[in-house]
């Protein structure tokens, strides 16, 4: 019998700042790269300042790629929602505008399905309602290369220890058991060239 090889598949999440939610999905099993990008939006290949403007309709979104033998799309989806304010429109803390909006860019019927059904799944968790927009996917561009890593590069910024460390606090309490080993290969930081 020979073994196949490694079958991943992509998610794309939006969840306010791209650096937080890199930050997040970096440290769970499973997940084997995680981008910074822009995605859902008019302009082609928009950067930073432009988003930033909120004139291009994208969302700063991450994308990853994961082995669905180790982490559920369920379960990453159930992080993603657990890790952020789905019931906030358009904003996460202090961070406001279209471009940090709560969005799941499905890229199947069936992660589609899956996504309207943990998002159903979730709002038992929440006094407001989910606003979390569930979209098929669109061209993702991928963030400039110092967006990349950001959390792991610069752990000691101000926005790292006032806003990342207790997202990152709160997905290790909440997901213990889907984290990534010492041991095991951090293949998440790796961006594509």
């Amino acid at each position: 019998m020979t073994n196949s090889p490694l079958q991943f598949e992509t998610a794309t999440f939006g969840g306010g700042c791209f650096w937080c939610t890199e930050a997040v999905f970096q440290q769970l099993r499973g997940v084997e790269q995680v981008i910074s990008g822009y995605s859902g939006g008019q302009m082609l290949n928009p950067d930073y300042r432009s988003v930033c403007n909120g004139n291009t309709g994208h969302a700063e979104v991450i994308q990853l790629q994961f082995d669905p033998n180790q982490i559920s799309y369920a379960d990453l989806l159930r992080i993603h929602l657990a890790t952020h304010d789905p019931t906030t429109l358009n904003r996460q803390g202090a961070d406001r505008g279209t471009q940090y909006r709560s969005v799941i860019f499905t890229h199947s019927p069936e992660q589609q399905v899956i996504a309207q059904q943990v998002v159903q799944e979730m709002q038992a968790n929440f006094d407001a309602p989910i606003v979390t927009q569930v979209l098929p996917a669109e061209t993702f561009y991928p963030a400039e290369d110092y967006h990349q890593n950001y959390y792991q590069t610069n752990p000691s910024a101000g926005y790292c220890q006032a806003v990342i460390n207790p997202k990152l606090n709160k997905a290790r309490a909440l997901f213990r058991a889907k984290l990534k080993t010492s041991g095991e290969s951090n293949q998440s930081n790796k961006t594509k060239n």
